[in-house]
């Protein structure tokens, strides 16, 4: 695991290298009704903070990244076409980084065969089978449908867990569950955009994981399922947003150990509270921003 985790980094080093000179080359163009970002500007610092403060509460609590992160780019005034596929870039790097610092400050262990390992790898390749079936039915779907299901659907995940904690009842392992979790996760992701962190981390807890444990292995199986979508942005796409990549990749990388190292001084319980709480949350925000924002 520590030569893995050391080629990781070195990728790590290389990525961000590769992004910087793409993004200098680049020059602060922007894609028609998007934003121009220079490298070396106040605009970049804030948004190297934003990234900061979303990557720490995912990597902390397993979601919230891109669900945070992506309305307040909107904000900004950078197009959806330049920020889902930096987030995507971002979150690769980002979600494999704190998946080999969460192993590394034993909140989980990621070693090949260990149960944590298999399912991390079965939530990954889960979201080959849920993305394609999303991208075959989302086209006959109507928008509003899409973000009221996944908003009841995370919902009802974060009402469990909390409904779950308050009873103390012993959740045992279930692979069904795990699988079940996975494919419904990556469905709503490769439908919306949204829903993943969610749902696999909530999910994990009503299949009977830790809670540590599924903080880190939603940063693991994410980062992995990015791997994907960000693949086919290169493929189809003629210009990457490499400017918006880069302070994106730096914020959230800086926030890693950090959150590493407060998952490993939480203790499980509030731990486990704290999801269901910020599950329930953000099933509730999406339903308003369905029908009333």
């Amino acid at each position: 695991m520590k030569k893995a985790a050391v080629v990781w980094f070195l990728f790590v080093a290389v990525f961000i290298g590769v992004v910087a000179v793409h993004a200098a080359v680049a020059k602060g163009e922007a894609p028609e009704g998007g934003r121009a970002i220079e490298l070396i500007s106040w605009g970049a610092l804030g948004i190297v903070l934003v990234a900061f403060g979303c990557e720490f509460v995912d990597s902390t609590l397993g979601m919230g990244y891109g669900t945070t992160l992506t309305p307040l780019l909107l904000v900004f005034g950078f197009a959806p076409l330049q920020i889902v596929p930096a987030v995507l870039a971002s979150e690769l790097v980002t979600g494999i980084s704190a998946a080999f610092a969460h192993h590394r400050a034993r909140n989980v262990d990621l070693r090949p065969g260990t149960r944590a390992f298999k399912v991390a790898m079965v939530l990954a390749g889960c979201s080959v089978v849920g993305t394609l079936a999303a991208v075959l039915i989302a086209v006959s779907i109507p928008e509003i449908v899409l973000k009221t299901w996944i908003g009841v659907l995370v919902l009802a995940v974060g009402i469990l867990i909390l409904v779950t904690i308050a009873r103390r009842a012993a959740v045992r392992f279930s692979w069904a569950k795990v699988l079940g979790v996975g494919t419904l996760a990556s469905f709503n992701k490769g439908m919306s955009g949204g829903g993943y962190g969610p749902l696999v981390c909530g999910g994990q807890l009503l299949s009977g994981m830790e809670s540590k444990n599924a903080i880190a292995i939603t940063s693991l199986a994410e980062g992995l399922t990015c791997v994907v979508g960000v693949i086919v942005y290169l493929v189809i796409r003629e210009a990457f947003p490499w400017g918006l990549v880069l302070p994106l990749a730096v914020g959230a990388l800086c926030s890693v150990p950090l959150s590493a190292f407060a998952v490993k001084k939480i203790k499980a319980r509030p731990l486990t509270i704290a999801i269901g709480v910020l599950t329930t949350f953000l099933g509730i925000f999406t339903l308003l921003k369905t029908y009333v924002f």
